[in-house]
């Protein structure tokens, strides 16, 4: 059995596109989520764009413009499965992240085999993000900022054993006034902060894992109206950088880097077309390289007024 849990672990692991740091519990919530900012490295606490918003940072979905839906899947090691979905609407969004091992052959310490064994981690994340000038009997601050909240819940299955639990963020961003320096203009400055894990655990039968808090700092800035830097710092020992260079609304490339004990490099692409978006993102790690690919439905520039003007007219 324990050689087979490491071999699960491993495969948990290489979900996250690099070693991760000793934490207790390691789980689904452990893998790098998304897959557009995982192209660009993953640095997405200060980025509020679309579904994949509420995998960084609940406050951003404060200014996301509408709906938007996402879904992702990959394969490790032909050892595991990781996909999930995300519905977001402006200031409020759903996730569902699930990763499961399928049957694995079992062993025990001595090497003999136990039979088939399987793990699997399954997370729903509730957020909220709102903004003080969304709430009209607020002075204005003088300044832009939100806030943010996330509770995410956990089940977690090896072999006959079972647990769950569950874990509460908190987070912040502000934007910063546009500006320029000669011919080059910045855009869409933005600062984050997020606390991961403020308080939660797992809880088997008699045993209950504490989540390792962390507090994580973003930045990102809008170059030419074409390239988006941005970069993470984990206080826990990690770093996210990338770039994304868009030369039309239609279609995005990226390129990042991940570090925690080892340094990982991703890179990525993203087709626009009519709000349907495909994003492609690849990683590297010590055991080899993994793929991945969402599709992402942006409904914010409906029009569902006129949708239902339209509605009405074809009833009789």
């Amino acid at each position: 059995m324990k050689r087979t849990i490491g071999w699960l672990v491993a495969a948990l692991l290489v979900g996250a596109g690099l070693g991760v740091s000793a934490q207790t519990p390691t789980t689904v919530l452990d893998i790098e989520p998304g897959v557009a900012q995982l192209g660009a490295g993953g640095a997405g606490i200060s980025i509020a764009s679309g579904a994949e918003t509420l995998y960084y940072n609940a406050a951003g979905l404060a200014k996301l413009p509408g709906i938007s839906f996402s879904s992702f899947y990959a394969s490790h090691l032909g050892l595991s499965n990781y996909s999930a979905f995300a519905l977001t609407f402006r200031n409020f969004g759903v996730a569902a992240m699930l990763y499961n091992s399928g049957s694995i052959q079992g062993y025990d310490e001595d090497g003999t085999p136990t039979g088939n064994i399987a793990f699997a981690n399954t997370s729903f994340i509730l957020g909220a993000g709102l903004s003080p000038s969304d709430l009209p009997f607020l002075p204005d601050l003088g300044f832009d900022f939100s806030l943010g909240a996330r509770l995410k819940t956990l089940s977690v299955a090896i072999a006959d054993d079972t647990g769950g639990g569950f874990a509460v963020d908190l987070g912040f961003r502000t934007t910063l006034p546009d500006t320029r320096f000669g011919s080059i203009t910045l855009s869409e400055i933005a600062l984050g902060a997020t606390a991961v894990n403020l308080f939660g655990a797992v809880t088997y039968d008699e045993v209950q894992e504490e989540f390792g808090m962390d507090i994580r700092l973003g930045a990102s800035v809008l170059l030419m109206e074409m390239v988006r830097a941005a970069v993470d710092l984990y206080l826990g020992g990690a770093v996210h950088a990338g770039v994304s260079y868009e030369p039309m609304p239609t279609f995005a490339l990226r390129l990042g880097v991940v570090g925690q004990d080892t340094f990982s490099i991703t890179a990525g692409l993203g087709v626009n077309v009519e709000g349907f978006m495909i994003d492609y993102a690849f990683v590297t790690h010590t055991l080899g390289a993994s793929h991945r690919v969402s599709l992402t439905l942006d409904f914010s520039s409906l029009d569902f007024g006129a949708l239902s003007r339209s509605l009405r007219r074809l009833l009789p």
